[in-house]
């Protein structure tokens, strides 16, 4: 039996890496006292989280291995299609083969934790990442949905490299001479569209703290531009912004 105080296992637990776990349980398991059964029931529990989320993302990277003898495979995602105020932004990414990040997922369905959390570890661990941004001037003078492709093409061509194969979240961009595929919900079929759509997320949503901070009482480092109650309140009682959309806010002032 260990010497340590169960206290002290506990502390050892806490501190204990994931990889670390089976050994955690092996020096632990046949400890008699309730205190650090308990420990070693959460470290299996923990264990087999990581054991299906591992699967997870082995599912989720389907594509990335049928596309890879192709060569660069790049997903593709957008951020901002439905605000009423801030520019539309894309994120291209090209994960290394075998790419391991856990977590990854549909941005919207990630705490803002996460996804700050997550957007690190993409740049640090990514092949490549492209970010592209059309403005609310741009949205208004050719439409949302030619200005999301503009910003995709710009963060294709941001991306330094060109990519062999483009997988999208449900669109084909035009005008492009590289070979794409389309995923009906991508972001959460597709680990390289996942990593893209956090990407996309995670720049946009700082774009709009930073036009809080220079365009206050409108709220937008809380809704992000997006069409809630308190930003319309505040769209009719203060007016329109330079980053407001005006093609999107004709019934609201």
């Amino acid at each position: 039996m260990d010497t340590k105080k169960v206290n002290e296992v506990q502390e050892e637990f806490r501190a204990t890496a994931a990889e670390e776990l089976p050994s955690f349980i092996a020096r632990y398991e046949t400890d008699g006292r309730l205190g650090v059964g308990r420990l070693v029931e959460q470290a299996k529990k923990n264990l087999r989280k990581l054991k299906e989320e591992k699967e997870r993302i082995r599912q989720l990277s389907v594509y990335e291995r049928e596309y890879a003898p192709f060569g660069a495979v790049c997903g593709v995602d957008e951020a901002g299609r439905g605000p009423l105020a801030g520019p539309v932004v894309a994120g291209a990414v090209i994960l290394p083969e075998d790419c391991e990040i856990l977590y990854i997922n549909d941005s919207k369905k990630l705490s803002a934790k996460k996804r700050e959390e997550l957007y690190d570890v993409i740049f640090e661990q990514a092949a490549a990442v492209g970010i592209g941004m059309v403005s609310p001037q741009r949205i208004d003078e050719i439409n949302i949905l030619q200005a999301t492709y503009e910003a995709m093409k710009k963060a294709i061509h941001n991306l330094g490299v060109t990519p062999d194969i483009l997988l999208n979240d449900a669109v084909t961009i035009p005008g492009i001479a590289i070979r794409q595929v389309p995923i009906v919900k991508g972001d959460a079929k597709s680990i390289s569209i996942g990593a893209a759509s956090i990407v996309a997320k995670v720049t946009r949503d700082r774009l709009m703290a930073e036009y809080d901070a220079v365009l206050p009482g409108y709220g937008f480092a809380e809704h992000k531009g997006y069409g809630s109650a308190a930003h319309i309140a505040a769209l009719r009682k203060l007016g329109a912004t330079p980053i407001h959309r005006k093609s999107f806010i004709g019934k609201f002032v």
